[in-house]
């Protein structure tokens, strides 16, 4: 019989997704101030917006090189996103699972479900905006899209909202509490790695 005093500890893998507009760069770029999490970087053919940083936001591929990604067989997920490809590089996870780690990764709302099926003891986390109001401001103060962009945005997001009960855990980015967020989910984190039936991240 194992020791009950001398219970394993796995690394995590966290999913925070949830439609566009509710924060989810944001609550990225203040968790990898953790040094206990490895951040997965994904993969997209859009372009930077203003202060995003290739290799630390994201990494931004031509067309053709994420079509060779794709041929290659690189990817764990991607998918089409407002005109746009994303997705998640094999070797990120890789390295990820490798550091030993707690891993975050950022996804939208049909990769988190493609990931779940990858990856059934994944923590997903849909992450919300405070109300549907200020997740539209948040869309509209971007000023990246054109009017049509911007409604298939909105468009898109409201039917996102609709799959949160496929989530794990809800947590609200409300306009300037930014801190709340990022405290529950660290203390999700922190709630997950004392269930008693943890397991191993396998791909």
């Amino acid at each position: 019989m194992s020791d009950p005093y001398q219970r394993p500890q796995y690394p995590l893998l966290i999913v925070i997704s949830g439609p566009s507009g509710v924060g989810k760069d944001t609550i990225a770029r203040l968790l990898m101030e953790n040094e206990n999490f490895y951040f997965v970087v994904t993969a997209t053919t859009r372009p930077p917006r203003p202060g995003e940083v290739h290799g630390r936001d994201y990494f931004f591929l031509s067309h053709d090189d994420f079509a060779q990604m794709i041929e290659d067989g690189e990817l764990l997920e991607y998918a089409v996103v407002y005109n746009d490809f994303k997705g998640v590089p094999k070797q990120q996870i890789r390295d990820a699972l490798a550091s030993g780690k707690d891993v975050i990764m950022r996804v939208d709302v049909q990769g988190a479900a493609t990931i779940r099926k990858l990856i059934p003891n994944a923590v997903c986390i849909f992450l919300t905006a405070g109300s549907e109001e200020g997740m539209i401001k948040r869309l509209r103060e971007r000023k990246s899209e054109s009017p049509e962009g911007l409604k298939l945005r909105i468009a898109t997001a409201r039917q996102e909202m609709k799959r949160a009960q496929e989530f794990d855990y809800w947590v609200v980015n409300a306009d300037a509490a930014q801190d709340d967020a990022v405290r529950q989910i660290l203390c999700i984190v922190e709630a997950e790695h004392h269930r008693v039936d943890q397991k191993p991240i396998i791909l």
